[in-house]
């Protein structure tokens, strides 16, 4: 049992397997951590109460741990501060094994103390008890050939939940027949361009770079489409030779925003039903909308040429490696063909609690509380920008999980620095801009909010009300 804690400590990755007991090995590593620099003078502790949920273990083994580093002189607790790291680190006596560090978060450029880079949820919000409870249902169900190596497509039961859950969440027109499981939207992306073969790619303007080098890899080409307030330009398609598939992301374009104009979702269809070529929809968050009702896939308006691409990583967590598609029929025996050619299946076992957890309601009941946890932190974000910088303007914002604020040109990039010297990851709007692209980059930050844990949210927005620009003059 005691090699198990090794794999908790979450956001402060601690290790207790040392010996003594659990108090003993808490302390023990929380002493460390500090005594390494891993935890600067400053840094604010979860609480007992949070701690002890991620570790598993008593809350009053916490907070035990605490009140003996606080006597140590280690941390130090004041009311309504919280527990910290304390100024003096070394106890009195301690011959230093090297020099100082100067303090400060930019001294370890590498490890910043607050993350609102995209890409990832809050995964410490991972709702385990529920998912565990799935897994052990799943488990006693399972037929025995569920050991085995299993169906490239995936699991039936779970192509037959997703087809259920997609129709009445997205808008989905889907088969179990059409859904193929994949380890990840990277997978279901390298598969379909293979499948592809040759010729050209569309892709929006503004993305991800190893999107565009997936589909580069597998020997297309790739041609920008100018993304501006309505979307990309998919009126541009017309006039694009040898171009046999176009990547978009309709609901929340991906880092901008916006949604995709309704006139520029019926471009994109009437374009692949004219040509014969493929929309490539990839709906990474459409579960996560705010303001109004979720904008339905784009795959509902026709099936026969829209590839919708979804997954659990935005939803859950990237760890489970699940994701799908719902292809047209006549893709669905070639990609197959591609993907028994050497590519990794997902976990049968994981695809089968997943199944569990859908139809259980689990999932709607996980969504739900995602859904209020995002959309607080993202009104938080609003609030801090309106009363502390109201010069910044904040885009993108009724759904997802990250925003766009709008910077004054040539800015952006002395800002994301002033972001690392305040301990902050940060990207800038520009690190997304397809270098081909004909627009011009704007200069603007993508701030998740939906990724730091809860018990440092704060402060990383704190960090970013700092690296903003000051309130122009009067």
């Amino acid at each position: 049992m005691a090699d198990s804690w090794a794999t908790f400590g979450r956001d402060l990755h601690l290790d207790l397997t040392g010996p003594g007991g659990l108090r003993a090995a808490l302390i023990g590593a929380l002493r460390d951590a500090v005594r390494t620099g891993r935890l600067t003078p400053g840094t604010r502790l979860p609480s007992s109460r949070s701690l002890a949920a991620d570790l598993g273990i008593a809350r009053n083994t916490v907070a035990d741990a605490y009140a003996e580093l606080v006597a140590e002189g280690w941390l130090s607790a004041r009311q309504g501060s919280g527990t910290r790291v304390a100024d003096r680190v070394e106890p009195l006596g301690a011959a230093p094994a090297r020099a100082r560090r100067p303090p400060g978060p930019a001294t370890r450029p590498g490890r910043p103390r607050f993350d609102l880079t995209p890409g990832t949820p809050d995964v410490s919000a991972f709702p385990r008890t529920a998912w565990l409870a799935a897994a052990r249902r799943a488990l006693t169900a399972a037929p025995s050939e569920a050991f085995g190596y299993g169906d490239p497509a995936g699991r039936p039961e779970l192509r037959t939940v997703l087809a259920d859950y997609l129709a009445r969440a997205r808008g989905v027109r889907a088969d179990p027949d059409r859904i193929v499981v994949c380890t990840g939207f990277m997978q279901g992306l390298a598969l379909l361009a293979r499948t592809l073969g040759t010729g050209r790619v569309a892709v929006e303007s503004y993305g991800l770079d190893f999107h565009r080098d997936v589909i580069t890899r597998a020997g297309l080409r790739t041609v920008p489409l100018v993304v501006d307030a309505h979307g990309a330009r998919t009126e541009d398609l017309a006039g694009l030779d040898d171009v046999r598939a176009a990547l978009l992301t309709p609901a929340h374009q991906f880092p901008t925003g916006v949604p995709l104009h309704p006139d520029r979702r019926a471009a994109a269809v009437n374009w692949a039903r004219a040509t014969g070529g493929y929309v490539l929809e990839d709906d990474y968050d459409g579960e996560f909308r705010y303001d109004r009702q979720p904008v339905g896939a784009l795959q509902g308006l026709d099936p026969d040429h829209v590839v919708y691409l979804g997954t659990a990583s935005k939803s859950l967590a990237p760890a489970l490696r699940l994701a799908w598609m719902v292809l047209p029929d006549r893709l669905v025996d070639p990609l197959l063909a591609v993907k028994r050619a050497g590519e990794w299946p997902s976990g049968q076992l994981e695809q089968l609690t997943l199944a569990e957890f859908l139809s259980s309601g689990a999932y709607d009941r996980h969504l739900r509380g995602m859904r209020l946890r995002y959309r607080r932190r993202r009104d938080q974000l609003v609030t801090a920008l309106a009363e502390r910088a109201p010069h910044v303007h904040a885009s993108g914002i009724a759904a997802g999980l990250h925003a766009v604020l709008e910077l004054p040109p040539g800015t952006e990039q002395s800002i994301v620095q002033a972001a690392r010297w305040q301990g902050l990851a940060l990207e800038g709007l520009t690190r997304f801009h397809a270098p081909t692209a004909p627009d011009t980059p704007r200069d603007a930050l993508v701030v998740a909010y939906g990724t730091p844990p809860e018990h440092a949210f704060n402060g990383a927005l704190e960090a970013l009300i700092r690296a903003l620009p000051p309130t122009p003059e009067a």
